[in-house]
């Protein structure tokens, strides 16, 4: 197999080495990921500006791009083969819910199957510091096991949230369906010592609709979560009811 690892917290994460060195059990690995940090930077691609290419060492590049542009220029330019898998993470911070539009690590999973690759995001669900980076590569390795043996329904990347305590604390994963969180957005806005107005995003702790079968509730129960996500964004249940518009 001919694996390729890339991320949105960049090259130097604790998440991507770990998950690199995983995936050598299973074939030869280059990684190819942002410089730095690339969090929720989403499906973004860069058309103005040129891309450049630093090699670290041997089959470690790192692209000042975004995680989309590393895919890309990992299939497109820098790998000999095309790679059999693409494997993105391991992402610290969870990936769930309405979370995976904005994320740059999913984007990276759903830029692969894009170019018809099989693909898999993960995520370690905390933004503490972990030691749990070495264990959750482990499940990566075992999930994307289950892809080369299986391989992937048409359409279909998979969305992985790990939790964040030891293997043998884990529960067994579960196939789950993405869910949703109510949160207030806001915008904090300030002053700097110069009197000019600077402007923060953020927004209030999220509140986590805590329904079975979703990642979230898999996820809060020590569970790995795994979800298939696809490209396809109609919303089906809408069309008949649009399709009696008058226009």
């Amino acid at each position: 197999m001919n694996i390729m690892v890339t991320n949105d917290d960049g090259i130097h994460a604790a998440g991507i080495r770990a998950l690199a060195e995983a995936m050598k059990e299973l074939g030869t690995v280059t990684v190819v990921a942002p410089d730095r940090e690339r969090s929720a930077v989403g499906h973004s691609l860069t058309l103005h500006s040129p891309l450049r290419i630093f090699e670290l060492h041997t089959g470690w590049y790192a692209v000042d791009g975004t995680p989309t542009d590393c895919v890309n220029m990992g299939i497109h330019n820098m790998l000999p083969v095309t790679p059999d898998l693409i494997v993105s993470g391991i992402n610290h911070g969870a990936n769930l819910g309405d979370d995976v539009t904005y994320s740059g690590t999913v984007a990276a999973a759903m830029e692969a199957n894009l170019m018809g690759i099989p693909a898999i995001a993960f995520s370690l669900a905390t933004f503490e510091p972990s030691e749990n980076f070495t264990d959750a590569a482990q499940v990566a390795v075992q999930v994307a096991r289950q892809v080369i043996s299986n391989g992937l329904p048409a359409d279909t990347f998979l969305n992985v949230n790990i939790p964040d305590c030891s293997r043998s604390s884990m529960l067994p994963p579960l196939i789950t369906r993405q869910g949703k969180r109510s949160f207030i957005g806001k915008i904090v806005d300030k002053t700097d010592p110069r009197g000019r107005k600077y402007f923060w995003v953020g927004s209030e702790e999220p509140q986590l609709n805590d329904e079975p079968g979703t990642d979230f509730h898999a996820i809060n129960r020590l569970h790995v979560s795994i979800t298939p996500l696809h490209l396809d964004l109609t919303n089906h249940k809408s069309l008949p009811v649009l399709s009696t518009w008058r226009f």
